[in-house]
C-alpha cells in the first residue's frame, strides 16, 4: 500500500525523524485556514497523488500568505497529474533551505536483503538520478536482521560524503528513517529531499512510503490510512475478499495461483497477442494463492468478469496445495451465481493435481463460455484470440 505524502510525514513525525509542520486541505478555503494556522507565513502548497512528477506538473507551488496559498490551492485541486486527479493538498511549512539530499531504504527481492540508497543530490528523481549521476548514488546492503543500526548509518553517512559537521545529525536521522521503516513494516521508505536548512538542521521535506500488505494483519490502524474512494473500485471488492488483484490495462482476465505463474501468464498473453489485431494483453493481475478454494476461485472470477475492460477469462493453473477439482468448481459455481450477467469467454488450462477431476468437472458441465485448452501457450493463444476478435468488433 503506497502512502500519500501527509501520511508519510505523520508516520515519520511519529517515529522522532524531524519533519516540518504540515496540515491537509480538501478545498482553497482550507488551505487558506492551514495556512493561517501555520503562522501566516511562507508556506508550500502540495498536491496529495500517489506519483511522482508533481513539480513539472504545477501540483507545488510556494505561498506567500493565506490569501496566496488559497489562490495556489485553487490552481492544483482538479488538476490531472499522470491520471491522477488532485482532490487534497498538503499545506506545509516553508524552510529556508541551502542543501538537497536523497535518501531511501527499500526491499531488495533478488539479494533478500534491505539496500539503502543516498546522495547528496536530492531534489531529482531516482531514475535521473541513477541515470545520469550513477557515481553520486551510493548504495549500502543492509542486514534484515541488524536494520539500519548506529554503525550503519555512519557507514552511509561516510561513504555518500557527508560534512563533517552534519555526519552526526544526519547519521541520527537516518537511524531513525530505519526504525520507522522496520517497525511499519515497509517496502520503501524514501526522503526525496532529506534537507539541511540555513539553521543547521536535516529535517525530510517530503516522503514516500510503501507498506507491504503482507503485513496488514500486525496493523489494524493501516484501515484508516486506505483511501477506497480513490482506488480502483475492483481493487476494493477483491480487497474485502481477501484477494491479491492489480487492474491493468489490457482486455484479457488473468486468474492464476501463485504470483510467479501469474507474473509469468503475464508475458505469456503479451507474447501470444504480439501479432495479433489490436495485440491484446493482460487486463489484471489476481493470484487466488497457493491454497485457494472453490469459493476463492469464484469470487476472483466474478470480480474479473465485472470489469467491462475484460472481453475473456484465462484461467491458468498449476494444481499444489490448490487442486484443479476446486477450481472447476469454483468456475461452475461463478457461473451458476452469475446466470444470465455471464457473457465473456473463458479460457482454462489446468494442470497437476487432481487435474483429471477437475477436467471432467468442466467437461460435464459443458458450458458454452468454457473452452479447456490443455497447454499455458495453447490457452494463451486462444484468449489473445478471442480478445483480438472482441477489439475488432468495437
Amino acid at each position: 500500500m503506497d502512502l500519500y505524502e501527509y501520511q508519510a510525514r505523520d508516520l515519520f513525525e511519529a517515529g522522532g525523524v524531524p519533519v516540518l509542520k504540515g496540515l491537509l486541505a480538501r478545498t482553497p478555503q482550507e488551505a487558506r485556514d492551514a495556512a493561517e494556522r501555520l503562522g501566516g507565513g511562507t508556506v508550500v502548497v502540495k498536491a496529495q497523488v500517489k506519483t511522482g512528477g508533481r513539480g513539472k506538473a504545477g501540483g507545488v507551488k510556494l505561498a506567500h500568505s493565506p490569501e496566496e496559498a488559497e489562490a495556489r490551492a485553487s490552481d492544483i485541486l482538479g488538476l490531472d497529474i499522470s491520471g491522477h486527479v488532485v482532490q487534497s493538498v498538503m499545506v506545509a511549512q516553508g524552510a529556508d533551505i541551502v542543501e538537497e539530499y536523497y535518501f531511501s531504504m527499500l526491499l531488495d527481492r533478488a539479494e533478500r536483503r534491505y539496500l539503502a540508497m543516498c546522495s547528496l543530490t536530492g531534489g531529482m528523481d531516482i531514475e535521473t538520478l541513477a541515470s545520469h549521476h550513477p557515481d553520486q548514488l551510493i548504495r549500502v546492503a543492509i542486514d534484515p536482521v541488524a536494520g539500519l543500526d548506529c554503525a550503519k548509518a555512519d557507514e552511509i553517512v561516510e561513504a555518500t560524503g557527508f560534512g563533517i559537521e552534519d555526519r552526526d545529525e544526519v547519521a541520527r536521522v537516518l537511524t531513525l528513517l530505519g526504525k520507522v521503516y522496520a517497525t511499519s513494516d515497509a517496502t520503501l521508505v524514501e526522503v526525496n529531499p532529506l534537507a539541511k536548512t540555513r539553521d543547521g538542521r536535516i529535517v525530510a521535506l517530503d516522503g514516500k512510503v510503501t507498506l507491504d500488505d503482507n503485513a496488514s494483519f500486525r496493523h489494524p490502524e493501516w484501515a484508516g490510512l486506505r483511501d477506497d474512494a480513490r482506488d480502483d473500485p475492483l481493487e476494493v471488492r477483491a480487497r474485502t475478499k481477501g484477494l491479491n488483484y492489480v487492474k491493468l490495462d489490457g482486455q484479457v482476465g488473468v486468474i492464476g495461483n501463485g504470483a510467479g505463474l501469474v507474473m509469468s501468464t503475464l508475458d505469456v498473453v503479451a507474447y501470444a497477442g504480439r501479432d495479433l489485431p489490436g495485440r491484446p494483453r493482460a487486463a489484471n493481475f489476481l493470484d487466488i494463492g497457493g491454497g485457494a478454494s472453490a469459493q476463492v476461485m469464484a469470487d476472483g472470477l466474478d470480480i474479473i468478469l465485472s470489469d467491462p475492460q475484460v472481453s475473456v477469462v484465462f484461467v491458468n493453473v498449476f494444481g499444489g496445495i490448490t487442486a484443479c477439482s476446486e477450481v472447476a468448481k469454483g468456475i461452475r459455481d461463478a457461473l451458476k451465481q452469475l446466470g444470465h450477467r455471464a457473457t465473456k469467454p473463458i479460457v482454462v488450462r489446468l494442470d497437476g493435481n487432481a487435474v483429471t477431476v477437475g477436467l471432467a468437472i468442466l467437461e460435464e458441465y459443458d458450458h458454452p463460455l468454457v473452452t479447456l485448452v490443455r497447454t499455458m501457450d495453447g490457452a494463451a493463444r486462444r484468449a489473445a484470440e478471442l480478445a483480438s476478435a472482441a477489439l475488432k468488433g468495437k
